[in-house]
């Protein structure tokens, strides 16, 4: 997929810095810096968007790196959206898990808002359309 001038993938770990500043900026649920210090070294592998230097946009897979991996932190800040940033993310996200998830592995992930027409893009599908299942979330 190419990319918009000026705009760049990186597949290093964002900082706890960079990390809850994206989630924050780009409206999603924040954690709290703790949290988000345990839980980043665990990732299984990230995507962070750049602009000219500056990370704009990520994405991140997390999980047991077998049986179950979780798509996650899927965010374009406000002022770079609408340029097919989050399809990119999402696309080098997915080539991931092709390359490295076993056959069996279950991919999930969770959509807000209208964001099940870009993941239904990529193949996902709804779990109550395919296997009667109902997602649910307990937060601490």
């Amino acid at each position: 997929m190419t990319l918009p001038e000026g705009y760049s993938i990186s597949t290093c770990i964002p900082s706890v810095d960079t990390y809850v500043a994206l989630r924050t900026k780009s409206g999603l649920t924040p954690f709290a810096r703790e949290a988000s210090a345990r839980g980043l070294p665990n990732s299984l592998f990230c995507v962070q968007m750049m602009h000219d230097g500056e990370a704009i946009g990520m994405g991140r897979i997390t999980g047991d790196n077998g049986c179950f991996f979780l798509v996650t932190d899927i965010c374009v800040l406000p002022a770079h959206r609408n340029r097919g940033l989050a399809k990119a993310i999402m696309a080098e996200l997915v080539k991931w898990l092709r390359a490295n998830a076993p056959e069996t592995g279950f991919v999930g992930l969770s959509a807000d808002g209208r964001a099940n027409e870009l993941y239904r893009q990529f193949g996902f599908k709804s779990t109550e359309e395919e296997i009667d299942s109902v997602g649910m979330f307990m937060v601490m």
